[in-house]
């Protein structure tokens, strides 16, 4: 329009959107072009919106266009549109679906970063899962991504592994320990470690004063339990390239350095603290603290980075951790925690806005906790941890697919609960059974076809595929790219499950009305050609629900058992 002079030239399109609209019966795709293009085309809404309209429907693949409400423009699309977008499906394979949207953007995506103090938990598995699918997501996408572990190895909490180590090891050497300590772990997972180290060392450490052994024990015992994680995490399908340490970080003086650039730029200073909100004045007791200007970046307070003993605080080796990946070139940060981590998020985006000066944004992915049932009632806890249900007991019952799959289910702020026995039923109302029962069926599809013909069918001919539910299905399959750019854009990866359902719904819903009505059948045994393009389209919703279940990091069945 703008060459034909209605329209200045130079307009921001930016705003522009093509999309479904909410309600299918105002058509198969919405824009909103007009809206967008009023106020700095200096002209009314529908001033715009029917002329595009008008244009719009000269085009070939545009069967119907008009101008709804205010200006927006809802069109409706051929059939051999929609036959297109199959056998361009048909051509990708697997690949359909990938974007170029991340342009090969370097992206960091930490996620579970456990404390090294013992087995994960099922809420771990969560935000592993979460952290897992949006790196898959965020490759399909077409971005770099890294996955990483962040190792918090040099806090109090490594101090008490090594003192409940300690208390195992007498064990092992024979002494009676009697009930475990308060403020002790008391999982019986440290049994096989400490029965390792007093293999490795004898009674080396058994009347050595703490001030001794502590350092060796904690290294000992942190090892052995990041061995444990590596070995959680494989059984969930999950591998990381990169580990890195909070101890490393200390010791190679990446704090100091930190520390030392943000005072160089007068963004560390002496003051004193607001007592909080809900503090009364006499439980306040003002003092001069090192601080951060976090209220600089955004965030509500200045933060202390330096304890009063001199030491730093948890967020100072924070900030130092979140320098090390911005000077490691990553466009992009995002962190995967728990939502009892929902305070820090504020003041750890400051860090990574000043520390980068402005370059590198970090967008933080809390993750609600998981409630486990069975048949509606709690789980009990595992005896080997001591204190929770670990992930690994959840794998071993159910399966990783499973875990991984329901772990997808909802939206990761969103509270899910997962019932052992709901997530193994063999029903429509459990999400799992039904995509893989999609996949299955058209598997199947696929082999009685091979079965029913002897020789090779013809080149599909898709224009056959003109039923309304038969295009219904092919407009999903078409939104695969869409879905893939839209959800690596919010950094959702649950739409991958939500799509894949409506998915296996449509094309269970197609499977069964040819049950009823012999003429919407898939193999059709005197019409080799129809059936050439029906099972177009059962290998299609393979395809994209092969290629959802990839991202999600399930393995689709092809056989349901």
């Amino acid at each position: 329009m703008t060459n034909a002079g209605e329209l200045p030239h130079g307009l921001d399109l930016g705003a522009l959107v093509v999309e479904p609209p909410r309600d299918p019966a105002h058509g198969d795709v919405a824009t909103n072009a007009a809206l967008t293009l009023a106020r700095p085309a200096g002209r009314k809404p529908r001033d715009i919106a029917e002329p595009l309209a008008r244009r719009l429907a000269q085009r070939d693949e545009v069967a119907n266009a008009e101008v709804a409400g205010p200006g927006f423009i809802n069109l409706r699309l051929t059939p051999a549109f929609w036959q297109g977008h199959l056998a361009a499906l048909q051509a990708a394979g697997p690949a359909y679906g990938n974007s170029e949207l991340g342009g090969g953007e370097k992206v960091n995506v930490e996620y579970v970063s456990a404390n090294p103090t013992g087995p994960l938990h099922v809420g771990h598995a969560r935000g592993a899962v979460f952290g897992d699918a949006l790196a898959a997501l965020l490759e399909k996408a077409g971005y770099v991504v890294t996955r990483e572990y962040y190792i918090n190895d040099a806090g109090a909490q490594v101090d008490v592994l090594a003192r409940s180590l300690h208390l195992r090891y007498r064990q092992a050497l024979g002494e009676e320990i009697g009930t475990i300590p308060e403020g002790l772990y008391p999982g019986e997972y440290l049994v096989a470690v400490a029965e390792a180290l007093a293999e490795q060392d004898g009674d080396r450490w058994l009347a050595a004063a703490e001030s001794d052994w502590l350092e060796p024990l904690r290294i000992f015992a942190s090892e052995a339990m990041m061995a444990l994680v590596r070995q959680d995490l494989a059984a969930l399908g999950i591998s990381q390239e990169v580990f890195s340490s909070e101890r490393a970080v200390v010791e190679d003086g990446k704090v100091d350095s930190t520390l030392a650039n943000l005072e160089a730029r007068d963004l560390i200073y002496q003051g004193v603290l607001d007592p909080p909100k809900g503090k009364k004045p006499d439980d306040w007791e003002p003092r001069p603290q090192t601080l951060f200007r976090a209220t600089d970046f955004g965030d509500d307070v200045d933060r202390p980075i330096a304890k009063s003993d001199g030491s730093w605080t948890y967020f100072a080796t924070d900030m130092a951790y979140h320098r090390d990946k911005v000077e490691r070139g990553f466009a992009s940060l995002i962190d995967v925690w728990g939502a009892d981590h929902g305070g820090y998020v504020k003041r750890m985006k400051a860090a990574v806005s000043a520390l980068s000066q402005g370059r590198v944004e970090l967008d933080v992915k809390l993750c609600q906790m998981v409630k486990l049932s069975r048949g509606g009632e709690p789980v009990k806890m595992s005896k080997r941890a001591g204190s929770f249900v670990t992930l690994r007991d959840v794998v071993d019952e159910v399966g990783r697919d499973v875990v991984r799959f329901i772990m997808l289910t909802r939206r990761n702020d969103a509270p899910l609960e997962f019932d052992f026995t709901a997530v193994t039923e063999q029903s429509r109302d459990n999400p799992v059974f039904y995509v893989q029962y999609a996949h299955a069926r058209a598997c199947s599809v696929l082999r009685q076809a091979a079965a029913a013909f002897a020789l090779p069918l013809p080149q599909a001919e898709l224009s056959f595929l003109t039923h309304e539910d038969e295009l219904a299905l092919i407009k999903l399959l078409a939104g695969w790219p869409q879905l893939v750019e839209s959800a690596a854009a919010a950094h959702e990866p649950h739409r991958v499950a939500f799509f894949l359902h409506d998915v296996a719904a449509a094309f269970h819903q197609l499977w069964n009305r040819g049950k009823g009505e012999d003429d919407l059948r898939f193999i059709i045994a005197e019409d080799a050609a129809l059936t050439a393009a029906r099972l177009a389209l059962v290998g299609g919703v393979a395809s994209v629900i092969a290629s959802g279940l990839a991202v999600m990091g399930v393995t689709p069945v092809e056989e349901m058992r």
